[in-house]
């Protein structure tokens, strides 16, 4: 069993990213998803990106800190867009993290990761929130530090393509997204309800920023 912490999208703590905290509690892990916005929620990017503005970044940064706070060293963390950025904020502070996802933005790599650590970031080609030289840099960084980094693109789908509730949803880039994340956690050991399964999108090699916050 892993221990998980997932942060949300600008939009606030939304069904898409209740359903992947389920999905992964299903599969046998313990996770937390806690709501950066203590109750609000955004319908628009621009309405996120101004609410994450009143909010402050370091009240968004704390409230994921004390989320963490009874889970164990070598929790796995999850950024789901501006989420990523979520990560990059606490990454440094994590050091025995057992392995960092990033879904739909790029993120920092800290000088100071730990060798070996696994990363994983699935984005969208092209997505503004992970343009070709943040990845780039998030390479070079993984390779200088010697952390296991893998890049996996999703040609022709929308930036938040696993929201099955935007337009940017993409069901096939979804699956193959899906069964490379449940991968990565660990092996799957069902609970009464079985997960939601998927597998495979092309993949750069194996190879980081921080806010600005991306949806």
């Amino acid at each position: 069993m892993a221990h998980i912490a997932l942060f949300h999208s600008v939009l606030g703590l939304r069904s898409v990213e209740l359903l992947a905290a389920e999905r992964l509690r299903h599969a046998g892990h313990e996770v937390v998803a806690p709501d950066l916005y203590g109750g609000e929620a955004a319908a628009t990017l621009d309405q996120g990106f101004r609410l994450v503005e009143r909010i402050g970044w370091s009240v968004v940064i704390e409230r994921a800190r004390h989320a963490l706070d009874a889970m164990p060293d070598d929790t796995i963390l999850v950024g789901v867009s501006m989420g990523a950025g979520v990560v990059s904020g606490l990454w440094a502070e994590r050091p025995a993290t057992a392995g960092v996802l990033l879904l739909h933005a790029a993120a920092d790599i800290p000088a100071s990761v730990r060798p070996g650590l696994r990363v994983q970031l699935h984005a969208a080609e092209p997505d503004r929130f992970a343009p070709p030289e943040r990845v780039a840099a998030m390479t070079r960084t993984a390779r200088e530090a010697g952390a296991d980094l893998e890049i996996f693109r999703y040609p022709g789908a929308g930036h938040f393509y696993t929201d099955r509730d935007l337009p940017d949803h993409d069901p096939a880039a979804a699956k193959r997204t899906w069964r490379r994340v449940l991968d990565f956690v660990g092996p799957e050991r069902p609970t009464r309800l079985p997960p939601c399964r998927s597998r495979g999108a092309s993949a750069p090699p194996r190879g980081g920023a921080g806010p600005p916050p991306s949806p």
